[in-house]
């Protein structure tokens, strides 16, 4: 039986689960670290994914064509600025969209549970049993709720429709600006190839070679943070982003070159 000490606390001697669990916390088994807010990852990642593929099958298609250093870098940077204030300003209308759903949501939920509070309790008491919870339980967590409307209609948003609190939802314009800093950032990747290597060589096709290979360091990088990020295998996700590059690098080349060569389409 555990004894306590004068101050009413567990003596050392009384825990020696404790002592345990200290012991393991020491040799490196903590509390892991929290990811970083869902969304953000989720802008900054499919942003950048997206950036790094277009910039790079745009130069794919160009080089293909025989087309100049110069037209890459006007056509390329013109379609990624265009680009970048198309996703970002996407991401703003799709968040405040989703935003003003969830205060819809809320305004449908606060009707409900004042004016059907009985079946409202209901089921959110078939919920937490279906969770796993017991009928003592489940009853006791639903009675508590019951007397607090707010956390009632915030918890039923949450397990029955999967919505946050419209308070508690990011800012549609902080998610189109990640969005648009993401693609730009990400989306120069390519295209620095084209200005790093200006004072070593004319040769177009070089430079094209030097494009594959930021393209890819930025695709394997990118690939490497979303694992950090997410908890998930380096290789394997730095070989997803690797591999949806070339398909679509491959893809954008062979079609300006099929255009250039076989369909007859000349400068």
């Amino acid at each position: 039986m555990a004894e306590t000490n004068r101050n009413g606390g567990f003596s050392e001697a009384a825990t020696p689960l404790l002592r345990s669990l200290d012991g393991e916390l020491e040799r490196g088994n903590g509390r892991p670290k929290e990811p970083w807010k869902g969304e953000i990852v989720k802008s900054i990642v499919y942003a950048g994914l997206d950036a790094i593929v277009t910039s790079f099958s745009l130069i794919s298609s160009i080089s293909a064509g025989h087309l100049s250093s110069v037209d890459v870098l006007v056509l390329g940077f013109a379609n990624l600025v265009a680009d970048g204030i198309s996703m970002g300003f996407g991401d703003y209308v799709s968040s405040s969209t989703e935003k003003d759903v969830a205060a819809k949501e809320r305004t449908v939920t606060e009707w409900d549970v004042i004016n059907q509070h009985r079946p409202q309790k209901q089921e959110l008491l078939r919920h937490y049993q279906e969770l796993g919870m017991n009928d003592t339980d489940a009853n006791t967590v639903v009675d508590i709720f019951s007397k607090y409307r707010d956390i009632m209609v915030g918890e039923k948003m949450a397990t029955e429709k999967g919505l946050l609190p419209p308070d508690q939802a990011d800012k549609p314009w902080k998610n189109g600006l990640i969005t648009f800093s993401a693609f730009i950032v990400f989306g120069c990747a390519p295209l620095l190839a084209f200005i790093v290597l200006i004072p070593f060589t004319n040769n177009d096709t070089h430079k094209f070679i030097g494009a594959c290979v930021f393209s890819a360091v930025a695709l394997a990088l990118l690939g490497i943070a979303k694992a950090k990020i997410a908890g998930q295998n380096y290789a394997l996700s730095a070989g997803i982003t690797l591999f949806n590059g070339l398909v679509a690098g491959a893809a954008a080349y062979g079609i300006g070159w099929t255009l250039r060569n076989v369909a007859g389409l000349e400068e």
